[in-house]
């Protein structure tokens, strides 16, 4: 038991630290091999009784690995870091929701990040462009995922997809890759971080703010966009895509659905995040609550995908 205890206490020391080596680059600096920790205290600016220590940590827990004092190599974990969005993930849990996770307050269910950073989570991304860009690439991460299983889904022939909230276009441009049949349209506020040359004739990228009007599709994505609201604003964001959508359109939303009882499962614990955020993960129930009260109809649930039709 007080092994239990202990890893849950010392999980904040082991977020910074992986930031930090996130920040650094160190699973770069060490993809040609094995490096002492002064090679790496000279690449990175950092200083090397610290870093020495940081990566110590680290690798006890099979991220890095020292195989004699002072040479460091990557593992398998610390490899990941260079893929799939990891390194923006570990930068803003380090740094950003690493302070806003010190704002919770069992007395409210408001968000509380801006008692921090003096303005909500989304006002601040779009005053630090810097920012905005590790979030843009820390969504875009496992969209292949994402992709092949709306793949398997049936579409039709020329249906238009609206990926309502798409950041970079990632998920709409890999499920293009392996549908291209379909046409798609990126619908985000245009601040958002992209590269032009990924939109073509069959892929465009429309600015826009999801509360206020979308463009009418065949089908609308929404990947990971409705865990960042409380019910009140996500259904303000269902209801502008009921308004756009035609009769026959189907919604689909890419999020968890929270496990019931003692099971583990990582949302439960990304939920305190969207508490202080201002946004939640939601049960089934909570979920067909949510969807169907503002005129979809849920068709099926699963963890991760739930599918509905307008009614």
């Amino acid at each position: 038991m007080s092994t239990q205890l202990w890893d849950l206490l010392r999980g904040a020391m082991a977020t910074k630290a992986l930031g930090i080596a996130a920040d650094l680059r160190i699973s770069e600096a060490l993809a040609d091999g094995r490096h002492s920790v002064s090679e790496l205290a000279d690449t990175t600016g950092a200083d090397p009784q610290t870093l020495h220590r940081l990566l110590r940590a680290l690798a006890s827990e099979g991220v890095f690995a020292e195989d004699e004092p002072g040479v460091f190599r990557n593992t398998e974990a610390s490899a990941a870091l260079t893929a799939d969005g990891w390194t923006e993930f570990a930068h803003l849990f380090g740094s950003v929701f690493y302070e806003a996770t010190g704002t919770t307050d069992p007395h409210t269910h408001d968000e509380t990040f801006s008692r921090r950073f003096g303005a909500d989570f989304w006002s601040w991304l779009a005053e630090h462009p810097s920012e905005r860009a590790a979030f843009d690439a820390a969504m875009a991460g496992g969209k292949d995922r994402h992709a092949d299983r709306l793949a398997r889904l049936e579409w039709r022939v020329d249906e238009l997809v609206v990926d309502v909230g798409g950041g970079n276009g990632a998920l709409l441009r890999a499920l293009l890759q392996r549908r291209p049949q379909l046409r798609g349209v990126v619908f985000d506020l245009p601040e958002t971080d992209r590269n032009e040359s990924d939109f073509d004739d069959r892929l465009r990228f429309v600015p826009g703010s999801f509360f206020e009007a979308v463009p009418e599709g065949d089908a609308y994505l929404l990947s990971g966009i409705l865990h960042d609201w409380n019910d009140e604003r996500a259904a303000a964001i269902l209801q502008t895509i009921r308004r756009a959508a035609p009769k026959q359109a189907r919604l689909f939303v890419i999020d968890t659905v929270l496990a019931p009882g003692n099971e583990p499962q990582g949302a439960k614990w990304l939920d305190l995040l969207m508490l202080v955020i201002g946004g939640r993960e939601r049960t089934e129930a909570e979920w067909r609550a949510l969807i169907e009260s503002n005129a979809f109809s849920v068709t099926r649930v699963e963890d991760g995908l739930i599918q509905a039709s307008c009614h």
